[in-house]
């Protein structure tokens, strides 16, 4: 009895072990908090609020790229979203969101759900799989980022709908394709 107590402690123990391993820490730093971004991004998003959206939009990927297991995931130990004060709206690199404050202070509609597909998308990228290496169409990379963003329920109103597009190669027309073709599977 006491060998079987002792295995069962042992593999308990492993598995807490195991899950620290794979464990993904999130930060969230707002470098820009005393710009007029900054301090829209404390008061109407906040960074528990960030790193909660960071935990689910990881999830939520795994899920629909069926990334069940840790062997199928790229390997983050880190992943840190950073407010800056700089122009666009967003970009990942290296493990990496930066968001603009000048963009959250400039942003007229509900800026915490704009935000939330913002992170939606650029955690894709933290997430995806990129050609190891190979050139991959920026569009597909792109695309694949928007469609997680639609499938979660954040495409902005300003995004084509199926079929209104001029342009095929806009990456919101390609995350509507991976939808309609999801549909008919």
């Amino acid at each position: 009895m006491a060998h079987h107590m002792f295995f069962l402690s042992f593999l308990v123990t492993l598995v807490i072990a195991m899950q620290g391993i794979y464990a993904v820490e999130y930060v969230v730093t707002n470098t820009a908090g005393n710009t007029p971004g900054g301090v829209r991004f404390n008061n109407e998003i906040g960074s528990e609020y960030s790193k909660q959206t960071l935990i689910s939009a990881t999830n939520f990927i795994w899920s629909l790229f069926q990334q069940n297991n840790a062997a199928d995931r790229k390997k983050v130990p880190k992943v840190s979203l950073f407010v800056d004060d700089r122009d666009g709206v967003a970009f990942a690199s290296n493990n990496e969101i930066h968001v603009s404050a000048r963009y959250i202070n400039g942003y007229s509609g509900n800026v915490k759900t704009e935000i939330t597909g913002v992170l939606y998308h650029e955690s894709t990228h933290i997430w995806q799989w990129n050609g190891n290496g190979q050139s991959t169409p920026g569009g597909l990379i792109e695309g694949i980022a928007d469609y997680v963003r639609l499938k979660a329920g954040y495409a902005p109103s300003h995004w084509v709908k199926p079929g209104q597009g001029v342009d095929k190669l806009k990456y919101f027309e390609i995350a509507t394709n991976l939808n309609s073709l999801n549909s008919l599977w």
